[in-house]
């Protein structure tokens, strides 16, 4: 049961701080934030903001500008 509350606790700390680093961030928060996800879970380095945009955890699609 320990075990519960201190993975709730550093899931509750770990959404504080998702949530006040994104009311940090203004124009396009959604794409910075996106690839903020992807950098953390890249598996190694990465030179440029493409190659974030290849990773499953970049969401962020094209649907806005082709969709009609």
């Amino acid at each position: 049961m320990c075990c519960n509350r201190s993975a709730n606790g550093t899931f509750a700390e770990l959404s504080r701080f998702r949530t006040a680093f994104y009311g940090c961030l203004s124009a396009r928060a959604d794409a910075f934030f996106e690839l903020t996800d992807a950098l953390l879970c890249a598996d190694g380095p990465t030179l440029t903001p493409v190659e974030l945009s290849l990773l499953a955890e970049h969401q962020r699609g094209y649907s806005p500008l082709y969709g009609g």
